[in-house]
């Protein structure tokens, strides 16, 4: 039997602050995300976020870290993790302790994929300098956007770990200013494994309206996704093995129903409540689009940011960091990497729909194209016009 399909260049694009209902429900403020891109490939309907606010969300898609009491309130001042030296380590990978930037013995995705001869990139829009993050221990100053500069250290996860921070010539490298991405696409030998994206505080949604003014929230995020989206999907790398992941950190924050979580998420040893109101980030939804994925369908399994970091590492082979090793969590599988299957299904659609479990059809959208209604009615014509010469 063949092996299951595993993508080698895995593209994830970030965006903020949005309940599933608002982003792809009717009259979306963002058809391109709304519409084209589930038509293209899978809509996620139950994907959630872990935690509010916005910075434990990052942490724990490249670590697995649960929230603290400081990544929850987004850290306002860049302060060390601690006790750091050395960390305590509880029995399900999480280190104990509060603040944010986490000691170097706390192992990221990144130093699994370098250390596994991988290639990981941080693209951050805004950002400027490579590895751009407040001094430690000093008052972040990337909270509020200004005319450019709407960069947000928050958005960038990378710069919470003394394991990337620590070594400054190889951060530089690794996390860089957007603009790097389109020279990096160009060929799939210079394309990163893992390409981590963060649009600014504008065009990830964030702000609405924005210090530029830019109208922000979803209308802006669909525009940033119009304009990157096409280019990674035309990429070799993308062509040959790619996976794009298109989700939001957390949902709207400010009541329990925003709080709620799925996939057995429990708290950390460091914050009761995840969610603050409630156990987790909320409902967010997703959109994959990979060549592994039958386009068109809608995918009811429950997933979160734990189990993006666990299919990150599931497709090259690393060990389960943290809570993406939770007993009770899964992968992005078969019900997503679903395009072999359904090929290869039989015109009954038994097998299909074997292969598919938990995955349904969009609902088609428009009309039937005009050629083929014109075609139909000249073969009844034609058919009409033979009976006709037959019995006269």
């Amino acid at each position: 039997m063949a092996a299951d399909p595993a993508p080698r260049h895995i593209f994830v694009v970030i965006l903020e602050n949005e309940d599933a209902e608002v982003t792809f429900g009717d009259g979306s403020p963002a058809p391109y995300l709304a519409q084209t891109l589930p038509s293209q490939g899978q809509l996620l309907t139950q994907y959630y976020g872990i935690g509010h606010q916005s910075l434990d969300n990052y942490i724990a898609m490249l670590s697995g870290q649960a929230p603290n009491v400081d990544t929850q309130a987004d850290c306002q001042f860049f302060t060390d993790f601690a006790p750091a030296t050395p960390p305590v380590i509880d029995a399900n990978g999480q280190a104990v302790g509060q603040g944010c930037v986490y000691p170097a013995a706390v192992t990221t995705v990144a130093d699994q994929l370098e250390s596994a001869g991988l290639i990981w990139r941080g693209y951050m829009e805004d950002m400027g300098t490579p590895c751009r993050h407040p001094a430690v221990g000093a008052q972040d100053d990337t909270q509020q956007a200004e005319v450019g500069d709407q960069y947000a250290a928050r958005h960038n996860p990378f710069m919470y770990f003394h394991s990337i921070i620590d070594d400054n010539a190889s951060c530089q490298q690794h996390v860089v200013d957007l603009s790097a991405l389109t020279a990096d696409l160009a060929g799939a030998s210079t394309t990163a494994n893992l390409s981590f994206i963060t649009p600014n505080l504008c065009h990830d949604g964030h702000d609405s309206p924005c210090v530029d003014a830019q109208p922000g929230g979803l209308v802006s995020a669909n525009a940033f996704l119009e304009e990157w989206v096409p280019k990674i999907l035309d990429s070799p790398a993308f062509k040959a093995d790619g996976l794009l992941v298109v989700t939001f950190d957390e949902a709207e924050f400010g009541d329990p129903s925003s709080a709620t979580a799925c996939c057995g998420e429990v708290p950390g040893p460091n914050s009761p409540l995840p969610g603050g109101d409630g156990p987790g980030g909320g409902r967010v939804g997703a959109v994959v689009v990979s060549p592994f994925t039958a386009p068109g369908s809608v995918n009811d399994t429950p997933y979160n940011h734990y189990a993006l970091l666990r299919t990150i590492e599931d497709a090259f082979g690393l060990e389960h960091l943290g809570f993406a090793g939770a007993s009770t969590l899964h992968a992005l599988g078969p019900d997503v990497f679903n395009a072999a299957a359904t090929n290869a299904a039989s015109p009954s659609g038994n097998a299909n729909a074997k292969a598919n479990a938990g995955t349904r059809p969009l609902p088609a959208t428009g009309r039937s194209s005009p050629l083929i209604a014109i075609a139909v009615i000249l073969v009844v014509a034609f058919g009409l016009l033979s009976l006709r010469r037959r019995f006269t």
